[in-house]
């Protein structure tokens, strides 16, 4: 008994080609016209890319927050295009402070005010991290520019910082914080915080250089006393 083995042909040899070839005429398709399509990239999508980017628990974050809709109202108003007939882009607005107790909705109501923007369709460069990552990022350490990263935060257009006030007080983290803030308010640069201090001891915890500045780039938003995450509406 003989064995017949025949060699493998590689995918887009010239014998797999010349047979593509021929059914694509045989059916009166231009082959050229196929491989256009196959290296068109696929269309971009403003607001694909930024759920590929969100935490998976914020992708349907929906903002409906009064105050937090006229933000996204505001920064899409004053959003500009770079050239002539580009895409309008958010260069500089207005800034929330959203303030109340854990579970009341803050983080959701942020990551939903950026997802309305991208819908509004402006292009939006934006970055989130709770404040104690920050501080990581940002904590001195071989090998690490940490002011390359401070510059990277402080001028990235739109900025989430959740959690101001959780991560331990100390004279470095008050400084970190008043350099990123003052920068962002210089710039006018929008910023949407989140924290469960009361504003008296946001003043004690980061001092009374970063809480006036504060006080004057951002509208404070007040949430009700509800844990939501505990306190979820019957089906």
């Amino acid at each position: 008994m003989r064995t017949h083995t025949r060699d493998p042909q590689t995918l887009g040899g010239a014998g797999t080609l010349n047979r593509m070839a021929r059914i694509l005429a045989a059916r009166n398709i231009d082959p050229a016209a196929v491989a256009a399509l196959a290296d068109e990239p696929e269309p971009f999508s403003p607001l694909g890319a930024l759920l590929a980017a969100m935490p998976p628990r914020y992708q349907g974050a929906v903002a409906d927050h009064p105050q937090v809709l006229t933000w996204v109202r505001e920064v899409a108003r004053q959003a500009v295009a770079p050239s002539r007939g580009a895409r309008r882009q958010v260069t500089t607005g207005p800034s929330l402070l959203m303030a109340g107790v854990v579970g009341a909705g803050k983080t959701h109501q942020a990551y939903g005010a950026v997802r309305h923007l991208v819908q509004t369709g402006v292009g939006v460069r934006w970055r989130a991290t709770t404040a104690a990552d920050l501080y990581a990022d940002l904590r001195p350490r071989p090998g690490v520019d940490s002011e390359q990263e401070l510059a990277a935060v402080s001028r990235c257009p739109v900025l989430i910082i959740d959690d101001l006030g959780a991560a331990k007080a100390s004279e470095w983290v008050e400084e970190v914080t008043y350099r990123l803030i003052n920068r962002r308010y210089n710039h006018m640069l929008p910023t949407l915080i989140t924290t469960n201090l009361a504003i008296k001891d946001l003043r004690a915890y980061l001092g009374d250089r970063v809480t006036s500045r504060l006080a004057q780039m951002t509208t404070r938003v007040e949430f009700e006393p509800v844990d939501r995450r505990r306190h979820r509406p019957a089906a």
